[in-house]
């Protein structure tokens, strides 16, 4: 079995309102509360991350999975939301919703248009991030696969 380590710094020098940085390797940024929970809104948050981290993870897994079946792309875009609920003072990260784009050959079939479906539901119950907040968050998918011309 491998495991892999990854590591971050953080630094925090103030109280609630305050900016901090965090070190992650090639991740360098300052972080605060958004301005939507009544922060400063300097540099990015943790849920931006959480949503960065799902939406990386999924579309890098849909690509490699397209890779391994042959299945050809014109191209790979995605839109994602993160859905935040603050009810009687407790904050939720309720769900997140990836939409990707899939644009295949203009020669594509129906079968290869039912494979980008698949491959895209599959994606998500792969990707790791999804695993890991399994349970906890909801993750829905809006697909939409076209064709080039």
């Amino acid at each position: 079995m491998a495991e892999h380590y990854f590591h971050l710094k953080a630094d925090w020098p103030g109280l609630r309102n305050d900016v901090g940085t965090i070190d992650a390797g090639n991740l360098r940024t300052k972080i605060s509360i958004p301005p939507e929970m009544d922060g400063p809104g300097v540099g990015t948050n943790p849920d931006e991350m959480l949503l960065g981290a799902a939406a990386t993870c999924y579309i890098i897994t849909l690509a490699a999975m397209m890779e391994r079946s042959g299945l050809v792309k014109e191209a790979l875009t995605m839109d994602s939301v993160g859905i935040v609920d603050v009810t009687k003072g407790v904050i939720t990260y309720k769900r997140i919703i990836h939409k990707p784009h899939i644009v295949l050959a203009s020669e594509a079939t129906k079968k290869d248009e039912a494979l980008a479906q698949r491959l895209a539901e599959k994606a998500e119950t792969t990707c790791m991030i999804s695993r890991a907040i399994r349970g906890n968050v909801e993750v829905e998918l809006e697909t939409m696969i076209t064709k080039g011309e």
